[in-house]
């Protein structure tokens, strides 16, 4: 499994043709078979253009978002929440035209803190919501993955727990977890656990350091990490996310509190996450072989 991706904001916080052919540029020559962008306005950029340079660079692509308080999908309100389902389409849309079968991110509540605890009636909207947009990205080729977040960006999924919850409920078989070491390692008892836990279910997977920086450089457990995803036979993409105020995209450092640097040199803690997963997965699969051998 080196299935390995970066987050596009790593590179740049802008969307501007140059801003993205970059991204892309140094990504590849990292050797990233991936690269995750943020949802695109298609007003503000070329989508059979990007598509093309995603081909030409040999990137597969996921797309991500948080959805906005005027479109959550959580809501009470069944206007905000049909907004919130049409953006939903919208991005689906987007990212079957830019050859991705993947799209993630907090897609089941507004990205933001809440003033307010969560309601049932806002968590079956939100249910309802993403069967039906699910359904959808299905005929579209599109799988849909939520991502658990800790509880300062949503008020809806916090655990591993909670989003099987959620997609039992949803009876949908095109609805996966999207998780992330960053927000497992401050709303999991056990992030190793919750991995057994999410097992086949698991559809995407972010990796993050505790403090959003260099990979080995906070608290996070990754060897056990690595253990847990070799033992439920995880094969799809593992995506390198950290934030920075070196490179900023205004809503989501204030949104995830980016408030100083983690790094400068965006290409040096690219270049040493890679090879920091690699030497991580390398010595799992050593490890499981060895447990193995009689």
């Amino acid at each position: 499994m080196k299935k390995l991706g970066i987050h596009s904001f790593v590179w740049t916080g802008g969307t501007t043709q140059e801003d993205l052919e970059g991204a892309m540029k140094k990504s590849h020559d990292l050797g990233y078979g991936l690269i995750e962008f943020p949802r695109l306005d298609p007003k503000k950029f070329d989508v059979n253009w990007l598509a093309k340079r995603l081909q030409d660079y040999g990137l597969r692509v996921v797309v991500t978002m948080g959805l906005p308080l005027d479109c959550d999908v959580s809501s009470e309100d069944p206007a905000v929440v049909k907004r919130g389902e049409a953006l939903l389409a919208e991005a689906i849309s987007i990212t079957r035209d830019l050859g991705g079968s993947k799209l993630g991110g907090i897609i089941f509540s507004a990205h933001t803190k809440y003033q307010s605890m969560p309601t049932q009636k806002g968590w079956d909207n939100s249910v309802a919501a993403l069967a039906r947009a699910a359904d959808i990205g299905k005929a579209a080729g599109v799988s849909m993955n939520l991502e658990v977040v800790n509880r300062f960006e949503s008020n809806l999924l916090n655990t591993t727990a909670q989003g099987l919850a959620f997609i039992e409920q949803s009876g949908s078989d095109n609805i996966f977890l999207h998780l992330d070491t960053f927000h497992m390692n401050i709303e999991e008892a056990d992030p190793v656990q919750a991995l057994r836990t999410a097992g086949k279910k698991l559809g995407y997977f972010h990796i993050g350091e505790s403090n959003r920086g260099f990979l080995g450089s906070g608290v996070i457990n990754f060897s056990a990490i690595f253990d847990a995803l070799l033992e439920i036979d995880y094969q799809d993409w593992i995506t390198f996310e950290s934030f920075s105020t070196e490179v900023v995209d205004k809503d989501l450092s204030i949104t995830c509190a980016i408030w100083r640097n983690t790094w400068t040199d965006n290409v040096e803690v690219a270049r040493l996450a890679k090879a920091y997963i690699e030497a991580r997965m390398g010595e799992s699969a050593r490890k499981a072989i060895t447990a193995r051998t009689v």
